[in-house]
């Protein structure tokens, strides 16, 4: 079962200096699913997973090849956990849930099947068990399994996972207005309800040394400790909830910078003429600002 994480809220919050913006007209930061140019899917202990349409493979160190396996799509994300490894795929055709393919279960060992499942993100916990999940139709929900495919528990919810010494969500729902949270995965299907977002798709979180989830949330650069204690670090754009769904964010760090990207579709809805915003901001740790 998920372990239960200290309540525990960082000593001080961190802080970001004075945005840099540029605005430009152009492509939007699409979210990527998979690898490119040899990439792999997940690294642990000296092995590679690698994926491509209709292939999977695991790589030792010294680069040769332990094993490949077929696979009916396209892998997008590879989990490794205890003698485990959880790929989540592309399915090649559409079908009534998209493009969403089988999430596969399989010996790290020998590329074994153990089971397949369904779901379109996953997670690593400890032992060999994983999150999966999947939001769509009636389905906002996260299932554990064990090294064996079983399932033992399940909570209603879904998006982005944070796991640690517990598993946090930032959630996705895609719905308009958003119930969103930042929430905590407790033992027994019990959910501990943190901030409420504004995005109902906001991008991958940030996760920072001491554990404060970074979050981009339709404009806002919102920081979440440990103790889901939220606090804003910068408002970069006016939040408008009834336009946050169009929009299509990014986050990431590099070193003690972070870059906040937004892009908002032009009136004339031509699928690649955007608005693109970018901040760049540094990123100050606790006790540091001046």
């Amino acid at each position: 079962m998920v372990p239960s994480e200290e309540n525990s809220p960082s000593a001080a919050p961190w802080r970001v200096g004075k945005p840099k913006h540029v605005r430009r007209t152009g492509v939007p930061p699409y979210e990527r699913h998979g690898a490119a140019d040899g990439r792999p899917l997940a690294e642990r202990d000296g092995l590679s997973i690698h994926g491509r349409v209709g292939k999977i493979s695991c790589v030792d160190a010294s680069g040769s090849t332990r094993w490949t396996r077929p696979c009916t799509g396209r892998p997008n994300a590879a989990h490794i956990s205890g003698g485990r490894v959880l790929l989540t795929t592309d399915s090649l055709e559409y079908t009534p849930w998209g493009n969403l393919g089988p999430a596969l279960l399989l010996d790290l060992s020998d590329g074994t099947p153990v089971a397949e499942l369904r779901g379109e993100r996953g997670a690593a916990l400890r032992g060999g068990r994983f999150l999966l999940g999947l939001e769509g139709y009636d389905c906002f929900d996260t299932w554990e399994y064990d090294r064996d495919g079983n399932l033992v528990d399940s909570w209603r919810t879904y998006g982005h996972y944070v796991v640690g010494t517990g598993v946090r969500v930032v959630e996705c729902d895609r719905r308009v207005p958003t119930g969103s949270r930042v929430v905590r995965l407790l033992p027994g299907g019990v959910i501990e309800r943190g901030p409420r977002l504004t995005d109902p798709t906001v991008p991958r979180p940030l996760v920072l040394e001491d554990g404060t989830i970074l979050v981009l949330d339709a404009g806002v650069l919102r920081a979440v400790d440990r103790g889901l204690a939220p606090t804003v670090l910068a408002e970069l754009l006016p939040v408008t909830t009834d336009r946050a769904s169009a929009r299509i964010s990014a986050l990431t760090r590099d070193a003690g910078r972070i870059k906040a990207v937004i892009a908002e579709p032009q009136p004339d809805h031509h699928p690649t003429r955007y608005t693109v915003h970018t901040w760049t901001m540094t990123l100050h740790p606790p006790g540091t600002w001046r």
